[in-house]
């Protein structure tokens, strides 16, 4: 495991993690031509499918170049499937819109509250489950927070916060600082808990600014991370979650279930393995979400069952995901 005293985490000063952002691709046939595969331009659907691409080049480095069916590539490249109109898929297949208490805070589960704190992230997800949310109407950072605090203030019974996005962690340090300010004045709140890519495609946001801000809250720090491959796990993702550990953050990943990506046992045990390798437990593994533009995606259940049988047997139980899928209106997310 990892530790926080790695040196390697502290010799090289890190990179501005805004320029990382500020040089995402976004362009479909420069991704190709950075993957060695500018013939499959012409197989692309038009305008993105409706959703922007957008993938750091961090990420890019660590694809299989010549290979299409790279797992990283296929969860950020724009394919004509997406058009396609399934039924059972929906705009808002998780009920986040019924959810709204207030400007941008979603209150689901008991005892927890998720604010919706960014409507941006470092990479676009093509299975992503909120790509048709209406980030504009809904952002609890709009307003200096004052909607959303006044209403987990008025709700004693939230202890968690969960920051959620798009990425919360897009957001600057000082803005993040602002919310955890208010939560000070808040006794009933005791965790704060951060849903987050970045540490994965742009491990250089863990920077010192943010790590300063992380250890000096009065709140207990917990992260999850979103990775469904091992090969999205490499030094530079390492020593940021090292960074988190040093700040006294717990970390947790959530993957999710994708055919052509991880829908093989030998990556499903990998991805855990380098996991906790990395200081960070499998948490989640969710059967997809589904919305509009993602059925191609789909596994079956009985596919996952299956999956999941196989890597209880070659795993500790401490390194066995959860295979859940989450349901308009249930208390909790529902195991499969």
């Amino acid at each position: 495991m990892i530790t926080a005293t790695n040196p390697s985490t502290q010799a090289v000063p890190l990179p501005d993690w805004r320029q990382g952002l500020r040089e995402a691709v976004t362009d479909a046939g420069e991704l190709l031509a950075l993957v060695g595969l500018p013939h499959l331009a012409g197989r692309l659907p038009a305008g993105d499918a409706g959703f922007p691409l957008k993938v750091t080049r961090s990420f890019i480095r660590r694809m299989h170049k010549g290979d299409p069916n790279d797992p990283l590539l296929l969860q950020v490249l724009p394919v004509l499937a997406e058009l396609d109109e399934v039924p059972g898929f929906s705009d808002d297949a998780v009920g986040d819109l019924d959810a709204v208490q207030a400007h941008g805070v979603l209150h689901k589960y008991a005892g927890r509250a998720l604010l919706i704190a960014a409507g941006s992230c470092a990479i676009n997800c093509r299975y992503c489950f909120r790509r048709h949310f209406p980030y504009a109407e809904e952002l609890a950072a709009a307003h200096a927070w004052h909607a959303a605090v006044d209403c987990l203030a008025a709700d004693t019974s939230i202890r968690e916060v969960i920051l959620s996005g798009g990425d919360p962690l897009v957001l600057s340090t000082a803005k993040l600082k602002d919310l955890t300010d208010a939560l000070r004045d808040l006794p009933h709140v005791t965790r704060l808990r951060i849903h987050s890519r970045l540490p994965v495609v742009l491990p250089e946001r863990i920077d010192a600014a943010l790590c300063d801000w992380l250890s000096a809250l009065p709140l207990q720090r917990v992260l999850v991370l979103h990775a469904n491959h091992a090969h999205e796990l490499d030094g530079d993702v390492a020593a940021a979650c090292a960074r988190l550990h040093a700040a006294g953050v717990t970390l947790f990943n959530q993957s999710v279930l994708l055919r052509g990506v991880n829908d093989n046992a030998t990556a499903l045990v990998d991805l855990s393995e380098r996991l906790f390798a990395l200081g960070v437990l499998p948490y989640y593994l969710h059967q997809l979400d589904r919305v509009r533009g993602t059925a191609h995606f789909e596994v079956p259940d009985a596919r996952g069952r299956e999956l999941m049988d196989e890597v209880r047997a070659r795993l500790p139980g401490y390194l066995v995901p959860r295979l859940v899928r989450e349901l308009p209106g249930d208390d909790a997310k529902r195991p499969v």
